[in-house]
Order: C-alpha cells, then structure tokens, then sequence
C-alpha cells in the first residue's frame, strides 16, 4: 500500500503478528536501481517473513531488482500488476499490464532466472471492460509457465480510465467467484484473494477455497485487529495487549529518534490502534495534537502512556 506500508509501519504491524506475511509499498524499479537503496528497501529483521513488491516492465531491471531483493534477505518478490492510478500507467506498470500478457510473461522469466526466492505476482482480475474468466485464466497462464506459482489476486477489475484509483477501491463490485473458479481450475498454484476482507468469518470462508488471504486497508485502519487473526486463524494463545504493543513501539521510536528519524514518520500508522474501543477519541486527539507535525518532540510520546492505561482499564472496565 503506497505510503502506507513503510518500514515503520511494518514493524508496528509485527509487535501484532508474528505470523502474517508482510508486504512493502509498490517500489520502482529504477528508485530500487539508482536511487538511495538504504532508505527505500531497507528493513528491520523483526519485520521478517517479507516480500519486496516492485512495479516496472523493464525485464532487466526487473531481474536486477529481484537479485538486489534476494541479496538484501528479502524472502519473496512480487510484480504489482493491479495499480490502477495514472501516474504508474504513464510509467507502464500496475495493472495496465494486464493489457500485455506476453511482455509481462517476459518480465517474470527473467526474475526468475535472476534469483532463487520465489517470485509472485499480484493482479486484479480484468481491466476497463475486460472481465472475462478466459482472458484472466490465459494471463495466469503465461505468467505461470514463466515460473510464477503464487498469484494474489484482487477481486475487482481495474478502472484504467473513467474512475480514480480511490474510487477504484469500492468500484465496480467485487467478484470473488472469479478467483474461486481460477482456483478450482487451477488446483496446483497458490491463489490469495484480496480485496474488501476485513473479518474472521470472511477469511475462514476464503480459506474454505483459496490457499491465504490478502488483507490492506482494513488492517491499516484496524491494525489491532491483527491479534484477532493470530488467535483465531494462527491458534497463537498468548497476544500483546495494546498497552503491551505501545510500550514497545516507543522503545523502536526512541532508537530511531536517535538515528535521525522524524516522530511523525513512525506515530502516523498508529492511527487506528484504539479502532472501535473506549477511548479512541483520545488516543487520536492525542497523536493530532503533540506527535503529527513534522518537529514532533520525542518527549512527547512518553506522556502517550498515560492515555494508553487510561483506556485499557476503561475497556476493561466494560468488558
């Protein structure tokens, strides 16, 4: 998820789950190529399992990529396919490849040949007014004899014109029947659906088909929500409480100040830690005030725990 799912917030969403698969935002092929390498794909051990996602239709650069992934201790790379937005079609990647299943058949052989960490591909399921199970089956299959065997697909088309990617997210409806018949026809590849999956329930019936599950947004909003999952899909007993979470988060802020890093870079992805409890409110009031702007003062975020405590013994109150 572009600016969203940095370094930071990664390691936040691992004081959560240590099982989940994490992913990095879209990275450019030529960023990862020429640009400060340190600072766009580095990462903290904790955040680990791992995957680099990359977006290009360069296959040599895409091929250097993947063996910069695999040299950096990446455990998985994977091709963004599905990027609707005008700015990624102007610089042919995301999903207006979908148009070019040859090319990016090209693309995935020479990562593969490039690297030895698995190489994947995430796409969406059809694009403007293509979203016919045939074209989107052939496109796997391109991909797949290319040396690709795990796809995480989004289960709505892309709107590469007309809608904007914002829109895009909730427009047209999903259509998660389509993934299923691509699993059911295609029983040896791993298929991961993504897109509108936020519950328990929902995961547990995607499983029932699929072989994982790809959640964004909502985990991004409702990161807390990932101790649920451990509990309930990964049968971990013993999770953090969110007081638990907060104190360790502060310990990396502390040790990140110190190299430099800004507070608000961190506090940003905190957000929604409180999401639907007791105490939300000033727990976002909080952030808003003293640790959002770009001079935050680290001495700041000490005083946050006395509105964590506060809201743990409410909800505990209540429950």
């Amino acid at each position: 998820m572009m600016d969203c799912t940095d370094r930071h917030d990664r390691f936040f969403l691992r004081l959560m789950s240590k099982n989940v698969m994490l992913y990095t935002e879209m990275v450019a092929t030529k960023s990862a190529i020429h640009g400060d390498r340190k600072k766009i794909l580095s990462y903290s051990p904790e955040e680990k399992p791992l995957a680099l996602q990359v977006g290009g239709s360069n296959k040599e650069e895409l091929a250097e990529v993947a063996k910069i992934a695999e040299d950096m201790g990446y455990d998985e790379i994977n091709i963004n396919l599905g990027c609707p937005s005008k700015k990624v079609q102007k610089n042919k990647f995301g999903a207006c490849l979908m148009k070019e299943p040859d090319l990016v058949a090209e693309c995935i052989s020479e990562m593969v040949n490039s690297c030895k960490i698995p190489v994947t591909a995430k796409t969406r399921i059809g694009f403007d007014n293509e979203e016919r199970f045939e074209y989107l089956n052939n496109f796997i299959h391109k991909m797949r004899d290319a040396g690709t065997k795990t796809f995480i697909l989004h289960a709505r088309k892309a709107m590469l014109t007309g809608l904007s990617p914002k829109q895009n997210l909730n427009i047209p409806k999903l259509n998660y029947n389509m993934v299923y018949e691509i699993k059911k026809q295609n029983p040896e590849l791993e298929i991961i659906i993504n897109g509108g999956i936020s519950k328990i329930d929902e995961i547990n019936k995607h499983l029932n088909i699929c072989d994982g599950v790809m959640i964004g947004r909502s985990i991004y909003q409702n990161p807390y929500s990932l101790v649920e999952i451990e509990k309930e899909i990964f049968n971990l007993k013993i999770n953090p409480t969110r007081e638990q979470v907060a104190e360790q988060l502060l310990e990396y802020v502390e040790k990140e100040v110190k190299l430099g890093t800004k507070v608000n870079h961190i506090m940003r992805h905190t957000v929604g830690l409180y999401h639907g409890q007791i105490g939300s409110k000033e727990w976002k009031r909080y952030l808003s005030d003293n640790l959002m702007a770009r001079e935050s003062d680290f001495q700041k975020t000490k005083h946050i725990m006395t509105i964590v405590q506060n809201n743990e013994k409410a909800n505990q109150a209540n429950t």
